[in-house]
């Protein structure tokens, strides 16, 4: 018998917060995305083994993601 099982992570953008970049020190509107892994079988998605919210940094010199959590990510969205 052949399973066949996988990961795959799709990326969401949720909206554009007000932050300063942790490292190069910016402060600028910055995308806030959440990226959700799921394990899938049979090339069908079953359910969410990770969920994480990055802030990405716009800085050509930059472009880190800073990893937030979901409590903070709620409270950018709100805000």
């Amino acid at each position: 018998m052949l399973v066949i099982f996988g990961f795959r992570t799709k990326r969401e953008f949720l909206r554009w917060v007000a932050f300063v970049c942790r490292v190069c020190g910016q402060s600028q509107r910055l995308p806030l995305v959440r990226e959700v892994t799921r394990f899938s079988l049979f090339f069908i998605p079953l359910f969410p083994i990770r969920v994480k919210h990055l802030v990405e940094c716009q800085n050509p010199a930059c472009r880190a993601a800073t990893k937030v959590s979901g409590e903070e990510a709620e409270r950018l969205v709100a805000a």
